[in-house]
């Protein structure tokens, strides 16, 4: 059995390939994920297509995970097919197998996160993946069916939305609600408690733009799409200087977010 792979998402605004200098790329590069001397950036331009991200009004905003996407077969109430990707996984391998995937599912099976019958997708979380963002003790999947409730930026519609907005909120504001949800610090601390991570990121999804009934239209945004997670670090060539400082000289503000 093969399941589809979980759908590629877009940005909503445009990305260019810059140029960055060798020798901070040789001290930084593998700290902030780049393996090759160059970063591929947002810009104030919107993708063709993607306008409804920033104008529909039913828009929404869900925290995008950081960790490892797993699809799932059940069937009959059991669990029959586990998928990395495209890379179909033996459950009962022994020698060489990522059981710590298999880990996540059982653990999300005894939180009802599992459905009886269906395909699901998620992201599986845990020590083992991305220095464990989260600071879980064992592995989890968690479907993204659930982060579309129980992870979204109910402020999201509160604010004006455009490339700086995002940029500022995204640099300052853009905490981890599933960090929070399993530390039990309330959301109303989230924004000033040094110990929540923040986010990698958004997934925008819209289902009254839907190309087909129950596929909603998606779109991503990541913290290291953004010049300013390099650029202390980093210098990157050919980037207009375009800083925090001019978004906020064009009366940017997003305190409260």
């Amino acid at each position: 059995m093969l399941i589809d792979d979980f759908t590629k998402l877009e940005c909503p605004f445009v990305r260019k390939t810059y140029e960055v200098d060798k020798n901070d790329w040789k001290k930084y590069g593998a700290k902030l994920g780049l393996r090759e001397p160059h970063v591929y950036l947002v810009t104030p331009e919107i993708n063709e297509g993607y306008s409804w991200v920033l104008e529909h009004k039913n828009t929404t905003a869900v925290e995008k995970l950081h960790g490892s996407n797993c699809g799932i077969v059940t069937e009959n109430n059991r669990l029959i097919h586990i998928q990395n990707r495209k890379n179909v996984l033996d459950m009962y391998q022994i020698n060489g197998g990522r059981s710590f995937l298999v880990e996540g599912i059982l653990q999300a099976i005894g939180k009802d996160y599992v459905l009886k019958d269906g395909i699901q997708y998620g992201e599986c979380l845990g020590p083992k993946l991305n220095c464990n963002l989260y600071e879980l003790p064992m592995h989890l999947w968690y479907p993204f069916s659930k982060a579309r409730d129980a992870l979204k930026y109910k402020s999201f519609h509160s604010h004006e939305r455009g490339f700086w907005q995002w940029s500022e909120w995204f640099r300052l504001y853009l905490k981890s609600i599933l960090y929070c949800r399993y530390h039990k610090i309330p959301l109303s601390d989230m924004y000033t408690n040094e110990k929540v991570p923040f986010a990698e990121g958004v997934v925008f999804y819209n289902d009254e733009i839907s190309v087909c009934e129950g596929k909603p239209r998606m779109s991503k945004l990541r913290r290291d799409m953004f010049y300013w997670h390099y650029s202390d670090k980093i210098h990157i060539y050919g980037l207009e200087e375009s800083t925090i400082e001019d978004a906020r000289k064009n009366g940017i503000t997003l305190l409260g977010y």
